[in-house]
């Protein structure tokens, strides 16, 4: 049973060998939504007092007009992701076709695909509406060794090992399950420690049906 206070780092680390792929990769690149979360975290904190809000002239693959604040974490998400060397593919609503990313041996060895809305709701946020981080995260179904397909994104909700969201409102949370009970985080701005504040497996099992549907 996880402790209250404990960070999600601390949180990881304890419940790894509950994933279904104990190799430690999962582990790492749910560490490194959680570096992102915090940076975007920081940027929206601060809209309004620097030069963040607004549209850039540009739509993405919805048709809706591209906020700065979209692309700024569209960016970060991406840069975090690839420097982990973890993923195989990323497919961002901010982008008009998915992202292959090799591995740094340059041999396709990554194992994983994410799939995200860097920042739901951008458009709100003049306002002081809550917005947010929306991923999903599969295991490539191509083989191993060979450049990423849209095969690998395109899989049923019942094949994800990990997804979740992160909510940047009058608190920062991130909720996330990798399938055996949903845990739900916040974040700490006196020292920004991600800590864990509830886990409720009820919630799993309306989250599992709704992911098969």
């Amino acid at each position: 049973m996880p402790q209250k206070h404990q960070t999600l780092g601390e949180f990881i680390i304890e419940n790894q060998s509950s994933f279904k792929y104990t190799s430690g990769e999962l582990s790492r690149l749910i560490n490194s939504i959680r570096l992102a979360a915090k940076v975007v975290n920081y940027e929206v904190n601060k809209a309004g007092l620097v030069d963040i809000l607004g549209t850039v002239g540009e739509t993405n693959v919805q048709g809706e007009d591209q906020q700065k604040l979209d692309v700024y974490a569209n960016e970060k998400f991406i840069q975090t992701l690839v420097n982990r060397n973890i993923v195989c593919g990323i497919a961002s609503e901010e982008e008009d076709s998915f992202i292959a990313i090799n591995s740094t041996d340059q041999n396709h060895q990554n194992k994983y695909v994410v799939l995200m809305d860097p920042l739901d709701g951008s458009s709100n946020i003049d306002v002081n509406v809550s917005v947010g981080t929306i991923f999903s995260i599969y295991r490539r179904v191509t083989p191993v060794g060979s450049p990423v397909t849209e095969e690998d994104f395109l899989q049923k909700g019942s094949k994800q090992v990990a997804a979740g969201y992160i909510i940047y409102g009058t608190s920062t949370m991130l909720v996330y399950t990798t399938g055996d009970g949903v845990n739900g985080f916040t974040l700490n701005p006196a020292n920004r420690y991600i800590l864990f504040v509830a886990s409720s497996n009820a919630v799993s099992r309306a989250w599992q049906n709704l992911l098969c549907e």
